[in-house]
């Protein structure tokens, strides 16, 4: 399915959300995730479901000043 991630087409073949964070390979900790503007819950990748032209935000922190 297309999706945008950080604005940027992409093509996935992940269902859950928790599916896409480990096709992108993204850390264990420091990522937030947010689908249409809507942060979601780690504890919620499991069972949140990616729709076709989703909108998604992944932050990851940082450490510095």
């Amino acid at each position: 399915m297309k999706i945008s991630i950080n604005n940027k087409q992409h093509e996935s073949q992940a269902v859950t959300l928790l599916e896409l964070a480990a096709e992108l390979q993204l850390p264990a900790k420091g990522v937030a995730i947010a689908i249409d503007n809507e942060l979601k819950p780690r504890t919620t990748w499991g069972e949140t479901t990616l729709q076709e032209g989703a909108s998604i935000t992944i932050i990851k922190a940082a450490c510095g000043g």
